[in-house]
């Protein structure tokens, strides 16, 4: 079942610019003018349910739409693009192509779990990867684009780690090791993971509103779309006498949903 929940967006200030971004191409013939959202997939063949809405996604929902952006976690890890050589990523990498010579336009950003996304996955997939952060002209609404990670400011040990991974040394020194080193240390990071986040405050794990205004205010847009903390809404706010909106992606965990957006707003759409 899918119930979808929209609600109009503001209408652009003619004083602000309105930067070229993906969604200049020319529009595919036969597809809806609009673009649909997704993120925090967390993608593995340990998690068969997930998988199986996901290939629906591709097969029932996102062939009509002009373009698709996946930001950020759409894989549980990502230890290298030669993880590419597995089963599993083989036939979602399979999947997105197909898509694509559909005439799709799919965007790719890197998420905390899947940073390592490289050229030979948007070689074997067609996407193009966003640079984080991304300012897009999404139906002439100037629109930023994060994972949402880097909202999460009260996580100190987070964001020391985050520093830490996206360091190009530690990275070449990752992908130096044999891939089943990789895969196996990703597990325990993981695992980790899991355990230092159960004894974290909720709330520090949210994005903190003071990152979020500046946000706004350092790129001079209306609408940011990001994911990561698996709490989907739609937030409205004023920043410096401008009204502003913040939506927020939902995971894909449990059940899943996407956010679609076109010239008349953005709406959250949700599936069972």
């Amino acid at each position: 079942m899918i119930e979808r929940v929209d609600i109009p967006g503001g209408p652009n200030n003619p004083g602000e610019p309105t930067p070229k971004g993906p969604d200049s191409a020319p529009r595919r013939r036969g597809a809806r003018p609009e673009s649909l959202f997704i993120s925090d997939l967390h993608l593995t063949a340990e998690r068969p349910a997930a998988n199986a809405r996901f290939f629906r996604f591709l097969d029932e929902i996102a062939p009509a739409a002009e373009a698709i952006y996946i930001l950020g976690d759409f894989f549980e890890a990502w230890v290298g693009d030669d993880a590419l050589a597995d089963p599993f990523h083989a036939q979602v990498a399979a999947a997105l192509h197909q898509l694509v010579s559909r005439g799709v336009r799919l965007f790719v950003m890197h998420g905390n779990r899947d940073f390592l996304l490289g050229e030979d996955f948007t070689r074997a997939t067609g996407a193009s990867l966003l640079t984080e952060p991304c300012v897009v002209n999404l139906y002439d609404q100037p629109t930023l684009l994060l994972h949402g990670d880097v909202l999460c400011t009260d996580d100190l040990d987070y964001q020391q780690f985050r520093r830490l991974v996206r360091d190009p040394d530690w990275q070449a020194g990752f992908l130096a090791r044999p891939l089943p080193e990789r895969v196996a240390l990703a597990r325990e990071l993981r695992s980790r993971s899991e355990q230092v986040k159960a004894d974290k405050r909720p709330e520090i794990m949210d994005a903190n509103p003071e990152a979020v205004l500046n946000a706004f205010r350092q790129h001079g847009v209306r609408r940011m779309i990001h994911g990561h903390t698996h709490r989907p809404a739609h937030h409205r706010l004023m920043v410096d006498d401008r009204a502003c909106e913040r939506w927020v992606l939902p995971d894909w965990y449990d059940s899943g949903g996407y956010l679609v957006c076109s010239e008349a707003g953005c709406g959250l759409v949700y599936l069972d």
